[in-house]
């Protein structure tokens, strides 16, 4: 007999959790009817005792696979000094973790925060105080461009810029001071900038609509638009970055410099939420004491862990990872176009894959894959989003990629 829910049981089942969650969770989420356990490097197991192989990675938070041993390690080693000041005193890991993250970006100024859309909203408010401070735009009055299909978060802020109605039913009245244009149309971005444009914010490929690679050329025409109009250009990396798409940042793909980063998901190694904006110092430097804030942002804890992440980055191993096994993933997905895939999209080790018509719902593909013991998820109604952790495998890889192949075939 076990003691469960404060009762004594028989041993819990995923249905006893499952029941749990559906009594007292909010159901804001969808989940698979998994129960995780625990889990190691690419692999999770549930309380049942079943392994999956984890081919989702936390939507590219555990880039460095589930309790990487040298990011546990730092966690643990910062639990056992301190875990907490809050920014009212200075502690002995923020400015190392800030210089670290900078020098490995190539940027000038870090504003550590906590969740990826604290470190947008954070963007949003130094665009808008600098187009109002340094580029003479009246208060009140400065414009952020964004992209059809984008995901930055779900803030009150955030979902007044999105197209997804799902995401905005209900939830206004709705934050003014954004246009939206279609992701990947650079002359239709350049139309869109008036005097009062503050910043164009953009994901260098866009996540939760497919994994969205955009056209050739198109980053280096928006970053020409920016400089011409005086604009600041603002990458949202928090999926895309941090070795995902085979580079530190997904940007560099495009030989293109953002003004200004916001950076989360994998820079708290799957542990502890963990986001930073990064950019020009005359840009982040507009912000001064009281103006902007975060109990827990930059926290001892993070930092360590974030300074684990940066270490790991430096090598360059999980970058090439990325790149080499990602192109095998890439070779293998294409050739399934034609035998139950209509289309495959992405870089390194990330691809959005549509299943052709007559193939099952992304949901269906979805179960059907964890009764195989791979966890996927799927991202509207016919497509899947493929992200192994960077740890991952090739005899691994395969093994997802052959159960993705049996689900799909028609």
């Amino acid at each position: 007999m076990t003691t469960f829910a404060g009762r004594e049981t028989a041993a819990p089942t995923a249905a006893s959790f499952i029941e749990l969650d559906e009594q007292w969770s909010t159901h804001n989420y969808h989940p698979l009817p998994v129960v995780i356990a625990e889990a190691s490097g690419a692999s999770v197991t549930d309380v049942e005792g079943r392994s999956y192989l984890d081919f989702l990675s936390g939507y590219s938070a555990l880039n460095f696979g589930h309790r990487h041993p040298d990011l546990i390690a730092a966690a643990v080693a910062q639990l056992g000094r301190v875990t907490l000041t809050s920014r009212a005193f200075h502690h002995d890991q923020l400015g190392l973790f800030c210089r670290e993250l900078a020098e490995l970006t190539g940027t000038e100024l870090v504003l550590p925060m906590n969740s990826g859309a604290e470190a947008v909203e954070s963007a949003v408010k130094v665009a808008r105080k600098w187009a109002h401070q340094v580029k003479g735009v009246p208060d009140g009055t400065a414009e952020i461009i964004v992209a059809g299909s984008n995901f930055h978060g779900r803030t009150t802020t955030i979902v007044s810029f999105s197209t997804d109605e799902t995401a905005r039913a209900d939830f206004g009245p709705f934050t003014p001071g954004f246009v939206t244009v279609k992701y990947g149309d650079a002359a239709a971005l350049r139309d869109a900038i008036t005097p009062r444009t503050a910043a164009v914010l953009l994901e260098p490929v866009q996540g939760e609509a497919g994994v969205i690679v955009p056209p050739e050329g198109y980053f280096a025409e928006v970053r020409a638009a920016c400089d011409e109009h005086g604009v600041l250009l603002i990458a949202d990396e928090i999926q895309s970055g941090l070795a995902r798409t085979g580079t530190v940042l997904a940007l560099d793909h495009e030989g293109v410099r953002a003004d200004v980063y916001t950076l989360g998901k994998a820079l708290g190694g799957g542990i502890l939420p963990v986001s930073a904006v990064v950019g020009r110092r005359d840009v982040l430097g507009v912000l001064k004491p009281g103006e902007h804030g975060s109990t827990f942002g930059g926290n001892p804890v993070a930092c360590a862990v974030g300074r684990a992440v940066v270490k790991l980055l430096k090598t360059g191993e999980f970058q090439q990872r990325s790149a080499e096994l990602g192109a095998h993933l890439h070779d293998r997905l294409t050739a399934l176009i034609g035998h139950g895939l209509s289309e495959v999209r992405g870089r390194g080790l990330w691809a959005g894959i549509d299943i052709a018509p007559g193939g099952p719902s992304g949901r269906a593909a979805s179960e059907a894959l964890a009764g195989r013991g791979v966890l996927c998820k799927e991202t509207h109604e016919r497509t899947l989003r493929v992200a192994p952790p960077l740890v991952i495998t090739r005899a691994e890889l395969d093994r997802g990629i052959d159960a993705i192949a049996e689900v799909v075939r028609p």
